[in-house]
Formats: C-alpha cells, sequence, structure tokens
C-alpha cells in the first residue's frame, strides 16, 4: 500500500487575491468613517483569500464565534479547502491581523450556477463573522461590500444572504432587501 501524501499548510490562496484588488471600489454603496478598502482595511490588516496556513491562524476560533464548527482534523480541513479551491465557486475570504499573525474576520461568497435566466450565475454570502475584540471596527461591512462587489465582477444576476432579523438593517445598508419568500431548511445533524 502506498503511504498517503501529507499536505502541509501553507500561504497558497484559495483564489487569485488579484481580483480583490482590482475590484471597482468606486460601485461601493456603503460609506466607511474612517475611509477602509480592500487594499486598505486598517492599521495592520489584510484582506485576502482563505489559505491553508490559516488553519493555525485562529480561523476556526473565528468561525466558532459565528456558529457550531464541530471538530475537524487538519486533513478533513485541508480536504475540504482543496475541494473549494478547485471549483472555482468559493471565494472565501478573510482579515488577517498581521501583527498577532490571527484572522479576526471571515466571509464566504459561494457561486451557484443556474440553468434560469439563461445559465446565469448567483452569488451567495455566507459566514460572515468578525472576532468579538474586532467588531465595531467596520470589518462586517468590508468584508459584506467587498463580496458583493465581487460577485457582481463575477457576472452573477443576483446575491443573496441569509440573516437573524436583527441584521436585517445592517445588510440594507448594502442595498439588501427582505425578500418575500421563505428561507425553510432540514438539519440532518449539528
Amino acid at each position: 500500500m502506498m503511504p498517503v501524501a501529507t499536505v502541509m499548510p501553507d500561504d497558497t490562496p484559495m483564489f487569485d487575491p488579484n481580483i480583490l484588488h482590482e475590484l471597482d471600489w468606486s460601485e461601493n454603496t456603503t460609506t466607511f468613517s474612517p475611509a477602509i478598502s480592500p487594499l486598505d482595511p486598517g492599521d495592520g490588516l489584510v484582506l485576502r483569500p482563505l489559505c491553508t496556513a490559516d488553519l493555525n491562524r485562529g480561523f476556526f476560533k473565528v468561525l466558532g464565534q459565528l456558529t457550531e464548527t464541530g471538530v475537524a482534523s487538519p486533513e478533513q480541513f485541508m480536504k475540504t479547502f482543496e475541494h473549494m479551491k478547485r471549483s472555482g465557486d468559493y471565494y472565501v475570504t478573510v482579515v488577517e491581523d498581521t501583527n498577532l499573525g490571527q484572522i479576526v474576520a471571515t466571509a464566504t461568497l459561494v457561486i451557484e450556477h443556474k440553468f434560469t435566466h439563461s445559465c446565469a450565475k448567483r452569488g451567495r454570502i455566507e459566514d460572515v463573522v468578525v472576532s468579538g475584540e474586532r467588531r465595531g471596527k467596520q470589518l462586517g461591512k468590508l468584508l459584506t461590500s467587498t463580496l458583493t462587489l465581487l460577485s457582481k465582477r463575477l457576472n452573477c444576476y443576483k446575491i443573496t444572504l441569509e440573516c437573524l432579523p436583527k441584521n436585517v438593517d445592517f445588510y440594507k445598508k448594502f442595498g439588501y432587501s427582505v425578500s418575500e419568500e421563505n428561507y425553510m431548511f432540514q438539519r440532518f445533524f449539528n
């Protein structure tokens, strides 16, 4: 039996970071005070694609402030990361505090390919979370604005997200409106 090659976490990004740098920030509809952007998210901060080394930079710690993350081995993380990267439809974006070497915020844009709307694409924002000690620094706004513009750049005909009723006003700042449709689900495990 051949031994399984172990892939070590590294700084290879999930997607090309240039796509974030090339966004037309003049199309952003949200105001920031003080001004921040994907290229300048704040002192000691960098906005970039997720990389496998983020496993050791507190990625799950931040994500766990949003929802149950469960226990994932490094191998499971690497396998899921590679699947998402290969698909080309996942844009897991993080904000890293480079002084601490820690992830302090994250959000994901998922691209869904449709047969409707002339075989168009739909964007979906998922898992927006900012670490407790960094809330109020506009990082959630920055991630949401960035991924909204990214979905437009990727030619999505629309973008959606799900949120708690208490967060509706926050997302309205970005031009999102409450849908008349109901969000329904079945949970098969936690």
